[in-house]
């Protein structure tokens, strides 16, 4: 469902979907059931020949759950949507419902632990070749190209290194092969990044990071146009059954309509903190998309409109003094979430990479100092100054 009422996106994320019933609710209704009855078992053969609209069973589609992925729609410019149980049941689905034995698929190789294991080991369990390569050197996705290739997979910003991978590029190359890009476009959201009008062919979200935004549920929604949804993830999700709950759908729901503000303010102190970071003595590595001395400074100039709420930085002494600093904070907790109202902070050597050999981790960047920073809604003379007595310790 493409925004075809041109709402800016602030007003798509407060109103956009809205299906009201018979009384007229202010907030979207949250339709708490399994199934729907019909009129006659005409209307019920109807409906399941796809002959009249309507609901069939919540596990396909629910009118909450409708709501959300119509409003995720508008906001990304796609067709159609499927929402999901989590970020990683939609990647899942993205990715597995796009190839079968015998194909070949592309991915960078900076990625979050499980999508990577999907690519590495999952994938190959069933037939399908896969090649890593280092999404930042534009050769190696057209070097990795087989007569078998027909899926690109990415992240950007990369998990946790922030990475930016050119997504024009990487779609022009798919598209001169008849290949699809599917994209993970989790840490720049859809206020400071559209891949779909960057080329891409499919985009996945874990709605549990900044779309919920409050630490409250699990989410994730795979957005495309409505001809691949139909021929390709209709039939996979149906019975393979990934469904978002409702009540997730409308807690999500809830999200959206604070997305921009709480983005912007989240942008905004995350930008002051990577300044800050980067003259501190202790600290040996800052990167953060907003700065010019990111390596891919001119790609996040064409193809974001923000830096991110993100911060990756290496502390002087490795692991010890890692956890030592993490330890010493008050304010910002130790957890591996993101995109949450409050400031997480995790090590993802030890946490959210540490199925990666060594060697692995070293070549993504990922260091025994390396530190993950998701900023939150906090004043940032707040976070500076906890950021500051942690940094003492060290």
């Amino acid at each position: 469902m493409v925004n075809s009422k041109n709402w800016r996106p602030q007003t798509a994320l407060v109103h956009g979907g809205t299906n009201r019933s018979q009384h007229g609710e202010t907030s979207e209704a949250i339709y708490v059931t399994q199934g729907f009855v019909y009129d006659s078992a005409e209307a019920a053969e109807a409906r399941f020949k796809g002959d009249e609209p309507g609901f069939i069973y919540s596990r396909y589609a629910n009118p909450t759950v409708d709501m959300f992925e119509k409003r995720m729609c508008m906001m990304e410019g796609a067709e159609d949507a499927r929402a999901t149980a989590s970020g990683m049941a939609a990647v899942h689905a993205a990715l597995l419902c796009s190839v079968r034995a015998g194909d070949h698929v592309v991915a960078a190789r900076a990625l979050f632990g499980s999508c990577r294991w999907i690519i590495e080991q999952l994938m190959p369990r069933y037939g399908i070749e896969t090649t890593l390569v280092d999404g930042t050197k534009p050769e190696a996705w057209e070097q990795a190209v087989q007569p078998n290739t027909k899926l690109f997979f990415l992240e950007s910003p990369t998990n946790p290194t922030l990475e930016v991978v050119d997504i024009a590029h990487v779609a022009g190359i798919a598209n001169s092969i008849g290949a699809r890009v599917v994209v993970d476009n989790v840490f720049a959201t859809p206020l400071q990044q559209k891949p779909l009008e960057l080329g891409a062919h499919v985009v996945v979200y874990s709605a549990t990071k900044h779309i919920d935004g409050q630490g409250r549920c699990l989410g994730g929604v795979v957005l495309s146009d409505k001809a691949w949804i139909d021929e390709n993830l209709h039939d996979y999700f149906r019975h393979t059954g990934p469904s978002l709950s409702p009540f997730n759908a409308w807690t999500l729901l809830k999200g959206l309509e604070t997305l921009p503000l709480r983005v912007r303010q989240q942008t905004e102190s995350a930008a002051r903190l990577a300044g800050w970071l980067a003259c501190h003595p202790k600290v040996a590595r800052v990167i953060y998309p907003g700065r010019n001395d990111h390596p891919q400074a001119e790609i996040i100039a064409r193809q974001m409109t923000g830096g991110s709420t993100l911060i990756c930085f290496d502390i002087r002494g490795g692991k010890g003094e890692a956890f030592r600093m993490s330890n010493a904070l008050d304010l910002v907790r130790i957890s591996n979430n993101l995109g949450d109202a409050k400031s997480l902070i995790t090590h993802p050597a030890t946490t959210t990479h540490k199925n990666l050999a060594a060697d692995a981790r070293a070549e993504l960047g990922i260091a025994d100092g390396t530190l993950r920073l998701s900023v939150g809604l906090e004043d940032a003379d707040d976070l500076i100054e906890d950021m500051d007595r942690a940094l003492a310790t060290v």
